[in-house]
This record gives C-alpha cells, sequence and structure tokens, in this order.
C-alpha cells in the first residue's frame, strides 16, 4: 500500500510540475492575484462534485456524507479554510508582490514544516537517510538560477504563512484519511473551499466577483487549463496521502521543479546549463534516495 501511495506522490509531482509551468502563463494574463484562483478552485469544486455524483459509488459516497459525525464535518469545514481558501488568497497575493522565483523557494519549504509536525503529531519517524533526502531536494530548489536571496518583505511573509497553513491541512488531511475517502475529502477541500474563497474575495476585491462576466475567450483557457491540472493534483495527492507517510509525500513532491525546469528548457529557453545540470542531479538524487528509504521495510532501515 505505502509503494503505491510513492507512485501516486510521484505522479502529483509530475502534474504539479505541469501545473507550475502552466500557471506562469496564466497567473499573467490576469490583472488581478486572485481572481484566477477563485474561479480555478470554484471550477474544479464542481469538478470533483460532479465526479463524487457520477462515479459507480456514488450511493457508498452519500451514506458516508450522511452519517459525517459532528467531529469529521468539523475537520472537513478545516481542511476547505486552511487548505482549500485561504491559503491559495495568500499565496497568490503575496506572489504578486514578490519574485516567482522566491515564492517558489519559500513554497517549496513545506515539506521542513510538514516533517516538523508529522513527527509529534503523526508520529511519524525520520530516518537519516531521509533527513538527508528531504535536505538533498531541497539544496536542488535553492540552485534556482535569479534566487538572490529572501528579504522578508510583507510579500514573502504572506506566502510564508501560506505555505504554513498548506503543511497544516497536509497533517489534519492525513488524520482526516482514517475514516473518510479522499474523494469526499477533496470535494470538502475544494467546494467548501471555493465558497468561502469566493466569500473573501467578494468582501476584499468585488471587483474581482463582477469582473468575471468580462473574461476574454484567452482568460478562460488557462483558467480551464489550470483547473484540469488541479483537479488532477487533488486527486491524487489524497490518495497518495492516504497510503504514504506526509512526510514521504511531501518530499517527493519537491520534485516537481525538476519537471517545470525541463519543460521550461524544451519550450521557452531552449537550453539546459551546466547549474540545472546540478539542481536536476540533486533533485534525482533525494528523489531517488527518499523513494528507495520509504519503500525498505522498517526492520531493513
Amino acid at each position: 500500500m505505502q509503494n503505491r501511495g510513492i507512485y501516486l506522490a510521484l505522479l502529483t509531482a509530475l502534474i504539479s510540475g505541469v501545473s507550475i509551468f502552466i500557471n506562469k502563463f496564466a497567473v499573467a494574463s490576469f490583472e488581478s492575484p486572485v481572481m484566477l484562483p477563485t474561479i480555478k478552485n470554484s471550477l474544479v469544486g464542481l469538478f470533483l462534485l460532479a465526479t463524487l455524483i457520477a462515479s459507480g459509488q456514488w450511493q457508498k459516497n452519500w451514506t458516508e456524507l450522511k452519517s459525517l459525525n459532528k467531529k469529521q464535518a468539523l475537520q472537513l469545514i478545516g481542511v476547505a479554510i486552511i487548505g482549500g481558501s485561504l491559503p491559495f488568497y495568500l499565496f497568490f497575493t503575496g506572489f504578486s508582490q514578490i519574485p516567482a522565483i522566491n515564492a517558489s523557494i519559500i513554497h517549496k519549504s513545506l515539506v521542513l514544516w510538514v516533517a516538523l509536525l508529522a513527527i509529534p503529531l503523526l508520529k511519524e519517524k525520520v530516518t537519516k537517510n531521509q533527513a538527508l533526502a528531504v535536505l538533498l531536494l531541497f539544496a536542488g530548489n535553492l540552485m534556482i538560477g535569479g534566487f538572490k536571496g529572501l528579504t522578508f518583505s510583507k510579500g514573502e511573509w504572506i506566502v510564508f504563512l501560506a505555505t504554513l497553513l498548506w503543511a497544516t491541512e497536509t497533517i489534519l488531511v492525513k488524520k482526516v484519511l482514517k475514516s473518510l475517502s479522499a474523494d469526499l475529502v477533496a470535494t470538502a477541500r475544494m467546494g467548501v473551499g471555493s465558497l468561502i474563497l469566493i466569500l473573501v474575495t467578494a468582501v476584499t476585491s468585488p471587483s474581482d466577483i463582477t469582473g468575471i462576466t468580462n473574461l476574454n475567450s484567452t482568460q478562460w483557457f488557462w483558467v480551464i487549463l489550470t483547473s484540469i491540472t488541479l483537479f488532477a493534483y487533488v486527486s491524487t495527492w489524497y490518495r497518495a496521502l492516504r497510503v504514504a507517510p506526509a512526510i514521504t509525500v511531501s518530499a517527493v513532491l519537491v520534485s516537481a521543479t525538476l519537471v517545470t525546469n525541463i519543460l521550461s528548457a524544451i519550450f521557452i529557453t531552449h537550453a539546459w546549463n551546466f547549474a540545472l545540470t546540478q539542481q536536476g542531479s540533486l533533485i534525482a538524487v533525494g528523489l531517488l534516495l527518499v523513494t528507495r528509504v520509504s519503500k525498505l521495510p522498517s526492520h531493513s532501515r
């Protein structure tokens, strides 16, 4: 089961790498930093709800929904708030104020905060090899070309807060998935989360809500494309978390940077330099190490 979780995490990392590449172009098509996530999160919520209803197990899903106790209902609301709404609003707000490279570095520190939370709250253990793998993966991301260091500006702190919320969500989701299906939790995250995001956006930036009707064909193209990748990301990520340790899944996701860099080299720069080779090598070694260690039986570690 854990091996299946690792394969799902690898698929999630692949999807994430493609999504990051696409979002670089999508974000540039919108003047408001929160309009894109508000619209695409809403679409993903509808996609997940439609999938939940249309699946062959809709009766099972409906029974699961009706049998939610108060604790489970509150947990789902918590996932929607700290995973599917506020961090998106914060991240894209901060993202608009700082270099994209800085935002990427801060977001990729997610694995460090997940590890710090998972050890005491989920009782997960980190071996020396796992710790080395995480450091290699994070070090690879620090080698992104053009990164001149953090300035600890307001925008960076906002992105950091969003990252902490997503780290907390990872721990909460890991607990919730013990009793609820990944489909239901993902639908609650994006469905209820998008409603909260719409409400927050309507209060803080009403023009973004009214502006939805004025989107052009190019903007709708990016909305639909990024919605599809986000839908695939959430679907595979939650299934990975259900059967694999949170630290392992989060570590594997860091390798998404390698996918993004390969796509950038093919379609944008048409070049691959030595710095990218170094970065790719660190990420590849870290990825191989974390997946190998995670697949080993506990008595052989």
